[in-house]
């Protein structure tokens, strides 16, 4: 690659002048300028934080230092220069040493008429629509969840429950070799019914009653009840917004949510001497979601997250950790996950899940309640 000077920048952020440089500096996605050479001739404010080096920085350097290598990131500057049109690619992965690690994207790139050769790069970063996408997975999958209940409750309880009697009747004329098994023939059907007693909480499709709720409370209920039991031996570390307004919800879900999310978070860290699970609470601009019993969509800025320093979730489960039935404990039954997603899902929230070695983050976006529109969340707040 032939060197050349790098092109002179404004410093914070644009190679283009007046009224569109603020425009540009002003929009939320990183949008780079191109020249025909392939060096970063411009970027504006998004994307100086996106690839985490000032405009200056980035204008030494071709775009194809920053992209992996066999990105299709720089085919596309080609086919843009080719077709002398806009186009796009969806779900690219441009993850690097020099930017980061989960970076996928949607690329808008249009060429620049004023410039012939040159090319923007528009970056749309996944995590919101990811979000949105997960969240209608892990919803689909509790509807599997309330199906399978349903069945299970009229085909199976019953079964067992003669089966049981039958055990005891047994029981009472066996010789004591033979008693060991009619015990275990009491307790395995005793475990099947609570576990069919567990999954019917999915088929529970009442609509949650709602209310304002101090999110601090809850999680001092929660904080209480972990430390006198599974958390005794783990340090709890808060970090709380004392000025978030009170979040729309049903106060004794929210209490099963995170008592689920500590318990998760105690057993993951497991003995370790330094074991650390902090709670966090702020204010955040939410993404925008329909939520049921509510005719338009609302917003979601209220941010909870339960973080440990555990040894993380395998990768190869991270992508269906909300699914029923899917679990890494030898003795669990996946049930409790799925049940924190339907929970948040019923109330039009969100939730995910990020980690990685000694850093394991549940993260909810959950909508606030404002008493100017009665008992219905905040349709917009900022």
């Amino acid at each position: 690659m032939r060197a050349r000077a790098a092109v002179p920048v404004e410093p914070g952020g644009s190679a283009w002048a007046g009224n569109a440089g603020a425009v540009l500096n002003a929009l939320p996605h990183p949008v780079l300028l191109i020249d025909p050479d392939g060096r970063i001739a411009g970027a504006n404010t998004a994307a100086e934080d996106f690839f985490q080096a000032s405009v200056t920085v980035l204008a030494r350097y071709d775009l194809e230092r920053f992209a992996p290598f066999g990105s299709p990131l720089l085919n596309l500057l080609d086919q843009v220069r080719e077709r002398g049109a806009t186009v796009s690619e969806y779900r690219v992965d441009i993850s690097s040493p020099r930017i980061g690690s989960e970076r996928v994207v949607d690329i808008y790139a249009s060429p620049v008429p004023e410039q012939p050769g040159s090319v923007t790069l528009m970056f749309l970063p996944r995590s919101v629509t990811e979000k949105i996408d997960r969240q209608l997975t892990h919803r689909s999958a509790a509807r599997t969840v309330t199906g399978l209940a349903a069945m299970l409750a009229h085909e199976i309880k019953n079964p067992l429950s003669g089966i049981r009697g039958a055990a005891e009747l047994l029981e009472t004329d066996a010789e004591p070799a033979d008693k060991a098994l009619t015990q275990l023939i009491q307790e395995e059907t005793d475990r099947i019914v609570g576990l069919v007693d567990r999954m019917e909480v999915f088929a529970d499709e009442r609509p949650v009653q709602r209310e304002p709720v101090n999110i601090h409370v809850v999680l001092e209920r929660v904080k209480t009840i972990a430390r006198t039991g599974f958390a005794r031996n783990i340090r709890i570390v808060e970090e709380y917004d004392p000025s978030l307004p009170p979040v729309y919800a049903n106060r004794d879900q929210l209490v099963q949510v995170f008592l689920n999310l500590l318990k998760n978070a105690a057993e993951a860290i497991g003995s370790a001497r330094d074991g650390e699970i902090m709670l966090k609470t702020a204010f955040r601009p939410g993404i925008r979601m329909a939520v049921p019993g509510s005719r338009s969509k609302v917003s979601l800025p209220l941010e909870f997250s339960v973080t440990d320093n555990g040894p993380g979730v395998p990768e190869d489960l991270l992508p269906y950790l909300f699914d029923p039935f899917v679990t890494s404990k030898a003795n669990g039954t996946g049930l409790g996950l799925a049940l924190v997603a339907k929970i948040i899902g019923d109330h039009g929230g969100v939730i995910e899940c990020e980690s990685q070695p000694r850093r394991t983050t549940f993260r909810l976006l959950m909508p606030a309640f404002t008493p100017q529109e009665g008992h219905e969340p905040a349709e917009d707040l900022k």
